[in-house]
């Protein structure tokens, strides 16, 4: 969708289509829509590079020593 909403805006300009104001409103939805999801590709591209935080917890709670049962009193 991003390349595709900047061929569409080389497009118009290369045909001299820009100039009307169909041709504006034309560049002005491809390139609004190309950023939305230029946005999302980068939004995606930081979560996927974070580090889990929860996988500290994870490895403790496996350990032998936290899995054994607390002893009955009584």
């Amino acid at each position: 969708m991003i390349a595709a909403g900047v061929a569409a805006t080389g497009y118009l300009i290369a045909t001299g289509q820009a100039l009307t104001l169909d041709g504006l409103f034309l560049i002005l939805t491809a390139l609004l829509l190309a950023a939305g999801f230029a946005l999302y590709l980068a939004y995606m591209v930081r979560r996927a590079m974070e580090t889990p935080k929860a996988a500290p917890a994870a490895k403790a709670a496996a350990t032998p020593a936290a899995s054994k049962p607390a002893p009955v009193e009584g």
